[in-house]
Order: C-alpha cells, then structure tokens, then sequence
C-alpha cells in the first residue's frame, strides 16, 4: 500500500485567505481542491508539499453564472456537477462532454474544474511508484536527469492529459489568476507551456480561481476521446471543435485543439482559418482534418502505437467537424467506446 507523506492541513474560509496562505508558505504548500491526482501523485513522491490549502470551503470557487453575455465559472465545480447541469447543453456542450468523459462516477463527483485544468502531465515511465521509478534510476521530470522517453532531450516530454482544457481552450476561455498581491486574467490558451515539467504558467503563490467565457450566442462545440476503456482512462488522443455558422452553414469563426499528443493543448490554427468563409462539406472537412492532424506529433509514452494515434487525429477531427455541421455522430461514439483501437476502429466513410 502506497501512504501518504506527512503534511500539514489548511482549511481557509476565503480565497483571500487561501492566497495569503499560500504566500506565506513560499514554495512548500499546494491548493488541494478534489485531489484526485494531487494525492496519489504525492503517494508516489511525484510533488511532496508540506503543506495542503483545501479550497473546498470556498464559497466563491463554487458558484456558475451563465448568461448571454459573459459566463463564470469557479474552479472548485466538481466535473459531475457540470456534467449533469443542463445548461451546459448548448454552447458549452464541449465542456460538458469533457466533463462527462473523465475518469469514473466517483472520481467527477470529487474532481474539480480548476484540478483538471492544471492537471500534471503524464508519461509511463513517471506515473509509476517510487521504487519503480529509482529502480530506472528516475527520470528527467523528477529525481532524475534523464528523459526515459527521449533519451538525448533536454526537455520533458511528458503529455498533457486534461479533458476540460482543450474544450475551454476550443471556447475561447480565460482563467482568473489570484494572489495575495494581485489578479490577472490570462487566456487559457496561454497557460500551458509545450514542456512536460514546466507545463503550466500558474505562479507557485497564485490559485485558479475562476473560469471566463465571453459571449457563445451562436456557437456549437463538441469534444472528442480516445482511450482504451470506455471509462476511467486518461486521453490518449483529444480534440475539440467549436464553431460559429451562418443561417446557410458557412462557417464564420472556428477553433480546433487537439489534446494530448504534446505537453499542452494544440491549436490548430491553420486548419481553423482555412474553415472560414466555406461550408462545411466533405471536402472542405477532409481538409481541415488533414491540416489539424498535422500539428499532432504523439510519443511512446502513453497508451496505443504512436504512429496509429498519428493516423487517426485526423479521423477524431473529421467525427468532430461532421458533428458541428449536425450529423448524427451516436453510432461513431459508440464504436470509439467500444472497439476504440487497432482494426475495430470506426472508419470514415
């Protein structure tokens, strides 16, 4: 059985409270919101803070406010509430798909949004017990200096594997950041650093405290996954689309990202533009797959062949591009669910 190190338990009332904790304790204490991988990442010495600030008494982490013109959304909302929360059916179905989509039941009733958004990366040979880990004698991302995955790197390798980032990123979000000092506003896009160790641009003495959206009058979006299960697994391969149509479906505004085959969301920019001004037909979405996929460079150091997950990006992007356009996509889900690799997988018609 994996313990537990000895830590110190904080439970402030406030976010002012909570960031001025945070800031005294310098670099030694974390915020702890669900703590579904922050504490079985501290079970295999992968962070050993001394301190843990629980935000789950923060009133204010756990309020929604939708509305046409601006939405917000607090980092403390656990995954199932945004999950089984009607509102989030319309122009914020990728987030709620995502949502839906993490881990199992009981995970999403503790995981929050904020946890996932700033989610550590993952690669196979860090996400292992301590003993497996110094049996290797560690790796570049922690204890060690060498990167297992890439051996002559200087750079961590390991991936992004957050649901709700590419989702949010695909509309359009922003993050609030809070400090004892201050509070800045920073696009969800640029959070995230393209390096498995530094991944993540939220300063040691800042918490995520909210997520905001501006106006998605118009917009539709939708997320897709890739993993083994049917439930529980991490992303192997994500990608999220949103787009904003005209009455005669010619589409006026666009975003793809695509997740998890790099240390952060990708946006795939150049697929996007070339959506604009054109319908959404075969050919133009054959296109924009082509071009999204791309950007997508997977390593071995997840589930899967790396070169099949290359293949089949394009493929995700396709699934998710028809289904803006309206297509009916249930029997595709079903069939990434139940027979999501190898010859099984659902081919394009």
């Amino acid at each position: 059985m994996m313990r537990l190190p000895l830590f110190e338990f904080r439970a402030p009332r406030t976010l002012e409270e909570a960031a001025r904790i945070l800031d005294g304790e310098g670099g030694n204490a974390m915020p702890l919101a669900g703590g579904t991988d922050l504490l079985p990442n501290m079970k295999r010495r992968q962070q050993v803070p001394r301190t843990l600030i629980s935000l789950r008494h923060v009133g204010d982490m756990t309020q929604i406010r939708l509305d046409q013109s601006a939405s917000r959304l607090g980092a403390c909302l656990t995954l199932s509430a945004i999950a089984s929360d009607p509102r989030f059916r319309n122009d914020l179905t990728a987030l709620a798909q995502a949502a839906s989509q993490v881990a199992t039941p009981q995970i999403r009733n503790m995981a929050t949004l904020g946890g996932n958004l700033c989610l550590d990366t993952r690669c196979n040979y860090y996400d292992q017990s301590y003993e497996w880990r110094k049996a290797i004698h560690f790796c570049l991302k922690k204890d060690g200096d060498t990167c297992w995955v890439a051996p002559g790197s200087s750079k961590c390798m390991a991936v992004s594997s957050t649901d709700t980032a590419p989702a949010l990123i695909a509309l359009g979000a922003r993050v609030r950041l809070v400090s004892q000092s201050e509070e800045r506003e920073v696009p969800l896009a640029d959070l995230y650093n393209n390096d498995g160790m530094n991944y993540i641009r939220r300063r040691p003495n800042e918490i995520l405290a909210e997520v905001l959206l501006d106006s998605l009058h118009g917009w539709k979006s939708t997320y897709w996954k890739l993993r083994r299960r049917g439930s529980f697994d991490f992303p192997v391969l994500s990608v999220a689309a949103a787009a904003r149509l005209s009455r005669n479906g010619v589409v006026e505004d666009a975003r793809i990202v695509i997740g998890s085959t790099a240390s952060r969301p990708l946006l795939a920019a150049e697929a996007a533009k070339f959506l604009l001004n054109r319908s959404m037909n075969q050919d133009s979405i054959t296109e924009a797959a082509a071009l999204a996929a791309k950007i997508a460079k997977p390593l071995d150091n997840t589930d899967f062949d790396m070169s099949w997950r290359k293949k089949v990006t394009a493929e995700f992007v396709t699934y998710a591009l028809r289904e803006l356009r309206g297509d009916d996509m249930r029997a595709e889900r079903e069939s990434i669910t139940r027979y999501p690799f190898g010859d099984d997988f659902i081919a394009i018609e």
